[in-house]
C-alpha cells in the first residue's frame, strides 16, 4: 500500500491557519486531481509522453501546494520519466496513484 503522507501543518500554513479555506482547497484539489488522472490515463493509453508530462506536472504542483507528499512524489517521478519520452513509469504506477487518490477522502 502506498502512503498519502499529508503534511496538514504545511497545508494550514498555506492558508494562514484557515481550516475552512483548507477544506475548500481540498475539494478543489480532489476535483482537479480526478481530471488530471483521467488525462494521465488517456496519455498512457495513447502512448503520449507529452500528455503524461502535462497531467503529472499539474498533479505535482497542486499536491505540493497542499503538502500531499505521496501524490507529489509519484507525479514527479511520472513527469520525469515522460520528459525522457516514456510512459512506462506512469503506466506502471496508475494503480498506486488511484490508491492515493482514494485516500484523499480521509483527509480532514
Amino acid at each position: 500500500m502506498v502512503d498519502l503522507r499529508w503534511n496538514k501543518a504545511f497545508a494550514l500554513e498555506q492558508t494562514d491557519g484557515d481550516e475552512e479555506l483548507l477544506e475548500e482547497l481540498l475539494v478543489l484539489f480532489k476535483d482537479s486531481a480526478a481530471s488530471d488522472v483521467e488525462q494521465l490515463q488517456q496519455a498512457v493509453a495513447t502512448n503520449n509522453p507529452a500528455g503524461v508530462v502535462r497531467a503529472a506536472h499539474s498533479l505535482k504542483g497542486a499536491s505540493a501546494s497542499l503538502g500531499i507528499e505521496g501524490i507529489r512524489q509519484l507525479a514527479m517521478t511520472m513527469e520525469s520519466d515522460a520528459r525522457n519520452n516514456s510512459v512506462t513509469v506512469a503506466r506502471d504506477n496508475l494503480v498506486a496513484l488511484y490508491e492515493l487518490l482514494g485516500q484523499l477522502s480521509s483527509l480532514q
